[in-house]
């Protein structure tokens, strides 16, 4: 009886190292790669924790800076966070809050930097699109309408289409074009939510071009 499990053992063994034979190479190159991707994964989920952890500190420096006006202190903290955490949505907050400062302390140009920083770095289509927005504001009160509408006309997550074509009309109204800053502001009212307190502007917008939100036609002034 011993003498015959032995052989079944011996079969199992031979079996067992021919099978190791033609596929132990292949199963341990991919023991090797999984254990590779895990330890890549959890190194990235501790840089990623970490990245975000300083871009998160720099930030609350750059909030710092601009609560108090240092400007000095703002224009450091803002490029720093810029340079070693750009793909960091702190980073792109960051340029944002810049943006505003810089405009409320008539540094137009650095500003635009800031906007435009973030149209170009940012991956995220809602920070993109209220970067135009505020670009396209900037552009406006240079009475660079051109520039302005080339940041507005561009595609955008559906909740900024409203706020663009207003943006838009405001453009038209400026140059003239009554039609088209009806058009958009009609549009504009129509992506607005009803109950949303922006949309009871552009009505107010509408009602002084003598336009009815609801109309799909444009009357044009009689002479």
């Amino acid at each position: 009886m011993a003498s015959h499990l032995d052989l079944e053992e011996q079969e199992q063994l031979d079996e067992l190292k021919h099978f190791w034979k033609r596929w132990g190479d292949l199963i341990t190159w991919v023991l090797i790669a999984v254990f590779a991707s895990y330890a890549a994964w959890v190194g990235w989920q501790s840089w990623s924790a970490k990245q975000s952890a300083q871009s998160a500190g720099l930030y609350d420096t750059v909030e710092r800076a601009a609560l108090s006006s240092d400007m000095a202190l703002l224009d450091r903290s803002v490029a720093d966070i810029e340079d070693k955490y750009s793909s960091t949505s702190f980073a792109h907050q960051a340029a944002l809050l810049a943006a505003r400062v810089y405009q409320d302390k008539a540094r137009p140009a650095d500003a635009r930097k800031q906007l435009n920083w973030v149209i170009e770095k940012s991956d995220d289509a809602g920070y993109q699109a209220l970067a135009r927005l505020r670009l396209a504001a900037l552009l406006i009160e240079e009475k660079n309408f051109d520039g302005a509408r080339q940041q507005l006309n561009t595609q955008v997550p559906a909740s900024f289409e409203p706020l663009l074509a207003d943006r838009l009309g405001d453009i038209d109204l400026l140059e003239n074009k009554r039609s088209e800053a009806i058009k958009n502001y009609q549009k504009a009212w129509k992506g607005f939510d009803a109950n949303a307190e922006y949309r009871r502007l552009v009505a107010v917008k509408l009602a002084s071009l003598g336009a009815d939100p609801e109309e799909t036609s444009v009357k044009e002034p009689t002479k």
